[in-house]
C-alpha cells in the first residue's frame, strides 16, 4: 500500500498489465481445491483436465502417497538445511542412485525442479572460453541457463541439424572471436521433446553432427522422461544413444508425479555440481516426502510398464478422432498435443467455452509461444476413461464449431 502523497515506484505494472488484458495476454490463475487427476475442481467446478503435465496419474499413485506418509513419520516434514550444510539425507541419496542405475550413467544430482536443474548445470560446465549452440525453441530455463552463462551462444533453426553442422562447422574452423584460440568445449543443448509442440529433437543427427565436430550434446528429457524409452527412460534411451550424451536433464515432475530435477551423467560432473552449482549450493533440500515418493515413483516405471502402454493408446485414440474433426494438431509427435489456433483472444475464448462444457484445456499465448501461434495446449494422461475421453471430444466438436475453430 502506498502511503498518501507519495508516488507508487511500480505505478507502470498497473499500465502494463492493463496493456495485456487488451492484447488478449492476460490470464488470471486457475485455482484448484481438489487432487490431480482426470477430474478436478477448478473454481468451484468439477470438469474433464486435460492440461496437467501428470503424465501417468501418479500424483494420486497410492504407492506414492504411502511412500510420502512413510517418509514423514521417519525423517520429519521437512530436511532443515541445504545439501551441503546438514540437508542430505539418506533418502536423497538413495534416490540418486536409483535414477543413476534407472537412466544408466554413472551419477545423478538432484535439484529442486528442473527449472533449476538448467540454471545451475549450464552455468557450472560453461564459460568465457566455450561456445553453447542451441535450439531456437529450447525451454525457457535452458535461456535462462544460458543467460547465466558467460559463454557465448549460438542458435540454430529449430530441429535444422544442416543449420547446426554448419554453426559447428564454423565454430570449430575459426575458434573464438577474440582470435584467442580454439573453444575449450562446445555445447550442444536441445530439448529432447519441445514443451509447446510436441516433437521430438533428431538426436541422433545432433549427436553425430556434435561428434563429428568434437562438441558435447545436453539433452533437457522434461517432457520425455516418463513418456519415451524403455519404462520412460527418455529420449536418449529411445534413439539408442547411451553413452554419447555427456548430459540429461530430467524431471520429477511431470510423468514421476512429484517435484524436482536432476543432472545425469558422469561421476566428476556430479561431484562439480556440488561444489558449484548455485541452485543446489545455496537451495534447502527436498522434504524426505518429496524424495521417497520419487524414488517410489522410478520402481513403479519399472514395474507397471502399463501406465506408459495406456498413454499412449489414448493419445493414439486422441489425435485421431481430433484430427478427424478437422483441428491442426501441428506436428506433435508425442502426448503433447496443441490444438493450433492462431490468434490469443480467440484461443482464450476457446478455452473459456470448453470450461463452460465441463473441459479444462489451458490457452497458451505469447509470451509463451510466438505472436500468431496461440493455441490450446492438452494432454490426455494414463488416468483418462474411456468415458470421460469421449466427453472431452464431443465438447471440442460443439465449441469448435461454435467459434469457427473447425467447419460448422
Amino acid at each position: 500500500m502506498t502511503t498518501p502523497g507519495r508516488l507508487d515506484p511500480f505505478a507502470f505494472l498497473a499500465d502494463e498489465l492493463d496493456e495485456l488484458k487488451v492484447r488478449h495476454l492476460y490470464r488470471p490463475l486457475r485455482v484448484m481445491s481438489s487432487a490431480q487427476g482426470p477430474i478436478v475442481s477448478i473454481d468451484g467446478r468439477r470438469v474433464i483436465s486435460l492440461a496437467s503435465n501428470d503424465y501417468l496419474g501418479l500424483t494420486h499413485h497410492p504407492r506414492l502417497l504411502a511412500a510420502a506418509e512413510r517418509a514423514v513419520r521417519d525423517f520429519g516434514a521437512g530436511s532443515g538445511a541445504v545439501r551441503t550444510i546438514a540437508g542430505t539425507m539418506t533418502l536423497h541419496e538413495e534416490l540418486e542412485a536409483e535414477l543413476a542405475r534407472f537412466k544408466e550413467t554413472e551419477a545423478v544430482l538432484t535439484f529442486q525442479s528442473g527449472f533449476t536443474a538448467n540454471t545451475g548445470v549450464i552455468p557450472t560446465i560453461t564459460g568465457e572460453q566455450d561456445l553453447i549452440v542451441s535450439d531456437s525453441l529450447n525451454h525457457a530455463s535452458i535461456i535462462d541457463g544460458m543467460r547465466l552463462s558467460k559463454a557465448p551462444r549460438q542458435i540454430y533453426p529449430h530441429k535444422d541439424v544442416a543449420g547446426l553442422r554448419e554453426i559447428l562447422q564454423e565454430a570449430r574452423t575459426k575458434g573464438r572471436p577474440d582470435g584467442s584460440g580454439p573453444y575449450r568445449l562446445i555445447l550442444v543443448v536441445t530439448d529432447g521433446v519441445f514443451s509447446m509442440d510436441g516433437d521430438i529433437a533428431p538426436l541422433p543427427g545432433i549427436v553425430e553432427a556434435a561428434e563429428e565436430f568434437g562438441a558435447a550434446v545436453l539433452v533437457d528429457d522434461a517432457h520425455a522422461s516418463g513418456v519415451l524409452g524403455r519404462n520412460g527412460r527418455g529420449s536418449v534411451d529411445h534413439f539408442g544413444l547411451h553413452g554419447r550424451v555427456a548430459v540429461q536433464v530430467g524431471t520429477l515432475s511431470k510423468a514421476v508425479g512429484v517435484l524436482g530435477g536432476y543432472v545425469a551423467g558422469s561421476l566428476t560432473l556430479r561431484e562439480m555440481l556440488t561444489q558449484r552449482a548455485r541452485p543446489f549450493l545455496f537451495s534447502t533440500s527436498h522434504p524426505p516426502a518429496v524424495a521417497a515418493a520419487c524414488l517410489e515413483a522410478i520402481r513403479i516405471l519399472e514395474e507397471e510398464p502399463e501406465l506408459i502402454e495406456r498413454l499412449w493408446s489414448t493419445t493414439r485414440r486422441f489425435k485421431a478422432e481430433m484430427s478427424r474433426l478437422g483441428f491442426d494438431l501441428g506436428v506433435s509427435e508425442t502426448p503433447i498435443t496443441p490444438v493450433m489456433v492462431g490468434d490469443a483472444g480467440l484461443a482464450i475464448r476457446f478455452s473459456d467455452r470448453l470450461f463452460e462444457e465441463g473441459v479444462f484445456a489451458t490457452s497458451v499465448v505469447f509470451p509463451t509461444v510466438a505472436i500468431g501461434a496461440a493455441r490450446l495446449r492438452t494432454i490426455v494422461t494414463a488416468a483418462l476413461t474411456e468415458e470421460q475421453l469421449d466427453t472431452a471430444l464431443a465438447a471440442f466438436d460443439r465449441v469448435g464449431r461454435e467459434l469457427g475453430v473447425i467447419a460448422g
